[in-house]
């Protein structure tokens, strides 16, 4: 099994934006904007290497996975 990093980007009640380890109690960053919060979330993600983000649509539903590092299944050229 990996030990991949997992981070969920999601919208607070609130309306504002955070990143969180995958199993963690806080969130790490809190944002205002989407935007801010997936680039705060994948700059450090790629600067760790063995890591994924999971961006989640303002309901809360998948929208997109960024992974980063030793990806296990990367598309053909």
């Amino acid at each position: 099994m990996s030990n991949r990093k997992v981070y969920h980007v999601t919208q607070n009640p609130n309306g504002t934006w955070k990143w969180k380890a995958q199993g963690g109690q806080r969130a790490s960053v809190v944002t205002n904007t989407k935007a801010e919060a997936v680039s705060k979330t994948t700059g450090m993600a790629k600067n760790q290497g063995n890591s994924q983000v999971i961006i989640h649509k303002t309901d809360g539903k998948f929208q997109e996975e960024r992974t980063y590092g030793n990806d296990p299944y990367p598309p053909g050229g």
